[in-house]
């Protein structure tokens, strides 16, 4: 399998096409940019959710497990010294908390199998382990 974008940027604005879909990353005007999507940290955070959000459902079919829904709350923190070029400092997330209500019939046991799962499958999640980013995992009943 193989990820494919194009992208077109111009200033602070990038325009992508995955597929037949355009996505926008951008930076607010007080960073320069013209504000006209999200930024590239809050746009890997999306794709952090919508690929724990994906892989739980392919994982929810395999183990019948009753996944009706699931609400991500996802806050990633860094020294943006790292990014404005400071050396000792790493321009990346240090951590990212993960914090999501699931939407079930199912018990707390099961909602952690799910998650535990999930977590070791999902491709972003474990870019980020592999990244030596401290990746903090709740997930609770709805």
């Amino acid at each position: 399998m193989i990820e494919h974008i194009n992208a077109v940027s111009k200033g602070m604005n990038t325009e992508s096409t995955a597929g037949d879909h355009k996505i926008v990353i951008d930076e607010p005007a007080s960073m320069g940019g013209t504000d006209e999507g999200a930024n590239p940290l809050g746009t890997l955070l999306a794709s952090l959710a919508g690929c724990e959000n994906a892989i739980a459902n392919f994982v929810a079919k395999e183990i019948d497990f009753d996944l009706q829904g699931i609400e991500f709350d996802v806050k990633g923190e860094l020294d943006p010294n790292g990014m404005m070029g400071k050396d000792d400092v790493r321009p990346y997330f240090q951590r990212i908390t993960v914090n999501a209500k699931v939407h079930t019939s199912e018990s707390d046991e099961r909602i952690q199998e799910l998650r535990e799962k999930v977590d070791a499958r999902c491709p972003v999640f474990t870019t980020m382990v592999a990244a030596d980013v401290d990746m903090q995992a709740n997930w609770a009943k709805a």
